[in-house]
């Protein structure tokens, strides 16, 4: 049997390794196509492909077994569940591998792209320039079909031009910005606050209007100190959480 073939990993020493391996192997979870195989390789066979132990490699699948997303037998091996909840709340510590694990693990429908102005709110991150590239994005839960929450996305129209939309329909824009030749991501800065429901987030999230929200904002800057992309995702208040793990020193 084929086994599942999850995407490769840079390691930050900075971080826990069992936390970046768990979360790379997340998002490559929560984002592969309906057609790869369930099983995944052995503990041997990805700490390998991870540069880790194997007893950092256990831990990292621990955790995502703890979270539903993948089942352990013994002698048959490690499988992921097809049916595993994808509305969990996120451990944030900081790479950019968890930002691509927020963004993954629903069904995502491409509303619409073009250029335009840059938005009055947005001036202060594009100050050199008069239009980006707007992406818009509605995603639902896999299994109920309810929407989740929707993005738009304004990108850098030199960096637009190397973007495929059909990717955004299966892909996070932080996968697809990173896997792009040429880009290189340095951070992402996120902002969570409390909002209420303007008319288009109350129709498209299927919420009453004035309605609690989650408003998140996730500038992304390459290695040269530029904002290549700015997300506005608008999460419905009742379909997500998340949580922060503060790492402690000594």
């Amino acid at each position: 049997m084929t086994a599942f073939a999850p995407d490769s990993l840079v390691l930050n020493r900075k971080l826990p390794l069992w936390y970046q391996v768990s979360q790379s192997l997340r998002a490559s979870i929560l984002g592969r196509r309906p057609d790869d195989p369930l099983r995944l390789p052995t503990e041997e066979q990805l700490a390998g492909h991870y540069g880790v132990s194997v007893l950092t490699m256990r831990q990292a699948l621990k955790e995502l077994e703890e979270e539903g997303l993948i089942s352990r037998h013994r002698r048959r091996g490690t499988f992921i569940e097809p049916g595993a909840r994808r509305g969990a709340p996120r451990r944030l510590l900081g790479s950019i591998d968890a930002i691509v694990a927020q963004q993954s693990g629903e069904l995502t429908t491409v509303l619409g792209h073009g250029p335009g102005p840059v938005p009055g709110e947005l001036a202060e991150f594009f100050p050199e320039l008069d239009e980006v590239m707007t992406y818009r994005r509605l995603r639902r839960d896999a299994e109920s079909g309810e929407p989740v929450n929707w993005a738009e996305n304004a990108v850098r129209p030199d960096v637009a031009a190397g973007i495929d939309v059909g990717d955004l329909a299966s892909r996070p824009m932080t996968r697809v910005l990173r896997d792009m030749p040429g880009v290189r991501i340095s951070r992402v800065t996120d902002t969570v606050e409390a909002r209420l429901a303007d008319p288009a987030t109350a129709e498209l999230l299927r919420v009453p209007l004035l309605s609690p929200i989650l408003h998140y904002t996730g500038v992304t800057y390459d290695e040269r100190g530029r904002v290549v992309d700015v997300a506005r995702i608008r999460y419905r208040g009742d379909r997500f959480a998340f949580s922060v793990t503060v790492e402690t020193e000594g």
